[in-house]
């Protein structure tokens, strides 16, 4: 079965979704693009010159363009405060949504969502992409083997200086709610536990050209006592880390580190005598499926797969709200000073 899709939001990130399905030839024959919907229709005529999508109806209203195409799925890759709207909008058209994130624009409207996508018997997921990349499958698939033993930490850095432009650079807490959400997302992913809590310290730094929230540093507990700390900011200049954090992995018999990129180093405790025993590598093997580590490309494989099999995507909506609780939870511990705890969706009202 070949899917008809609309594509709405047609900005920038809107490009990275086409190329994912151009990559893979299954999506590619699995999803039509017939539809794309953007408040400014050069935007979106200028999209459609540039992958051929010539035969797709243009619009600013999705309503409308749902009805004349059919479509059985919308791509949102709209603002974060355009979501709901969105979202509601194609749920109730009948259509499976598959989001960018962050999933809602509030834990009161994520849960609203969650709710709609089961009032209508409609999929509504997330394009998490950074959970699906060879390094996070690596790093869950080791943690899941036990070879340092039970996990008791994961600690993260992220230390970077993007001149964006456009309106991240007006967003009120930019680095928490549109970057650092992927890598609370991957260490949720890793750890397999439930955020219970959050203490946060947010600042915008001297010299950021950013109007709020460039740089945050939080400590998470998860259940089963482990412990997660980021640290980062998106306006620091000189020597940067990966776009997918610098990782410490600490278990109870040894620890990982993973620089983002390419390079892992494992090691158990060694028989030395004296003060410091020493270590023993371990090996790091590669993730297990190697269909899951295509990011978008994955993601909107996964979300397809879904809806032919009537199973949940990994990133639906339901289990990706934990992620946005974070967040949230995050923030809000910034704005008051204090320690969090961080409610499960079905506490939201």
């Amino acid at each position: 079965m070949k899917f008809s899709a609309i594509l709405c939001g047609c900005g920038a990130m809107s490009k990275g979704w086409l190329r994912a399905i151009a990559s893979n030839p299954e999506l590619a024959d699995s999803i039509a693009i017939v539809g794309l919907v953007d408040l400014n229709r050069e935007t979106a005529e200028k999209l459609a010159a540039e992958f051929g999508l010539d035969g797709a109806v243009i619009g600013s209203e999705l309503s409308e363009v749902i009805a004349t195409t059919k479509a059985d799925l919308v791509f949102d890759i709209v603002i974060p405060t355009a979501r709901y709207d969105v979202v509601s909008t194609a749920l109730r058209a009948g259509c499976h949504v598959l989001s960018e994130k962050p999933m809602a624009a509030s834990l009161a409207e994520g849960a609203a969502l969650i709710d709609l996508a089961a009032e209508t018997g409609r999929i509504h997921a997330v394009i998490q992409n950074r959970r699906f990349i060879s390094g996070i499958r690596r790093l869950r698939r080791f943690v899941d083997s036990g070879a340092i033993g039970e996990l008791t930490g994961i600690h993260c850095d992220f230390f970077l200086a993007p001149h964006f432009g456009g309106f991240r650079e007006e967003m009120d807490n930019v680095l928490l709610l549109d970057m650092a959400i992927h890598t609370f997302d991957a260490a949720r992913f890793v750890a397999n536990r439930k955020p219970l809590a959050v203490y946060c310290v947010e600042r915008n730094p001297k010299g950021s050209w950013y109007r709020h929230g460039a740089s945050a540093n939080a400590i998470f507990e998860f259940s089963d006592d482990i412990v997660f700390t980021y640290r980062g900011s998106w306006c620091a200049e000189g020597e940067r880390t990966s776009w997918e954090s610098q990782w410490r992995l600490v278990g109870s018999k040894g620890m990982l580190t993973w620089d983002g990129d390419e390079n892992f180093k494992a090691a158990v405790a060694g028989e030395e005598p004296g003060l410091l025993r020493g270590s023993a590598s371990v090996n790091v093997p590669g993730p297990e499926h190697e269909e899951e580590t295509h990011g978008h490309a994955s993601v909107i494989a996964d979300f397809i797969a879904a809806i032919r099999s009537g199973k949940q995507p990994e990133t639906v909506n339901s289990d990706n709200i934990r992620s946005l609780a974070m967040v949230f939870g995050a923030i809000e511990s910034a704005k008051t000073g204090r320690r969090i705890e961080i409610s499960a969706w079905e506490d939201v009202t």
